[in-house]
């Protein structure tokens, strides 16, 4: 039987400014990135968000980004490695503290918005995260953009990884997210989505924004908490893979 993780960005509001509908969408995922200060989220809301998802049983990682809370971590850095490097210690850290403290695993990295859209082209820049997760802790899993320089790193340092596909991104046809700023770059229609997901996960394909077919390897897709109509997306995801029998349950498992 196939099987899928389906992961989401958690924690997202800062003090008392809400992103997200946490509560409402964690049920329903099976991975939960926690943000851990640099672009969004607290102490408070990372303790919270951290037993949110040891109440549902779901895989807890970390969501390192740039220090950039006024863009969302959206804005490209120009970070040294070794800035890179100890921002993804300082973040992991932060979160496997509250994981301690729960008596829950903190089980997974995924870097955070320009970061990771970095990480993506350059090597070195996957090659600094990758590093500063095996230091940590070496069971840490990296997720990776499918058929990215993510997955090179990975490799190179020996972290385990899985590759990542997005369920609401549009794709080029060289396998890479649209540009947010590009018309057509997030798409919002949940059936749509569902339908999309399931031929992602049962046929290893996509169909690019240009529409070419391009293959990729997903082991964990992603719904962004903060995108419109989150909720209704993840509950079509679901039932659309139910439906046609595959399993969600946390990668590694």
């Amino acid at each position: 039987m196939l099987s899928i993780d389906l992961n989401c960005d958690m924690g997202e509001g800062f003090s008392v400014y809400k992103i997200g509908n946490d509560e409402q969408v964690m049920p329903f995922i099976t991975s939960a990135n926690v943000a851990c200060g640099f672009h969004a989220s607290d102490p408070v809301n990372m303790w919270k968000t951290v037993k949110l998802a040891a109440r549902h049983g779901v895989g807890i990682g970390a969501h390192p980004s740039y220090p950039d809370l006024v863009g969302f971590g959206r804005r490209a850095m120009d970070a040294t490695l070794d800035e890179v490097s100890a921002d993804v210690t300082f973040q992991i850290g932060a979160l496997a503290a509250f994981c301690q403290r729960e008596g829950v695993k903190l089980r997974h990295v995924k870097a955070h918005g320009a970061m990771y859209n970095k990480a993506v082209d350059s090597q070195p820049v996957a090659m600094a995260i990758a590093q500063a997760i095996k230091a940590v802790d070496p069971e840490l899993v990296m997720v990776c953009l499918s058929n990215s320089a993510m997955v090179t790193a990975a490799k190179e340092v020996g972290v385990p990884y899985v590759e990542e596909v997005f369920a609401d991104r549009a794709y080029t046809s060289e396998g890479k997210l649209v540009p947010r700023s590009r018309e057509g770059a997030v798409l919002h229609d949940p059936a749509v989505i569902a339908q999309r997901v399931l031929d992602m996960v049962r046929d290893k394909t996509v169909v690019a924004i240009d529409g070419t077919k391009i293959p990729l390897k997903a082991q964990t897709i992603c719904v962004h908490g903060d995108s419109l109509g989150a909720f209704e997306m993840i509950k079509a995801i679901r039932s659309k893979l139910e439906e046609n029998n595959v399993a969600l349950k946390p990668f590694g498992h």
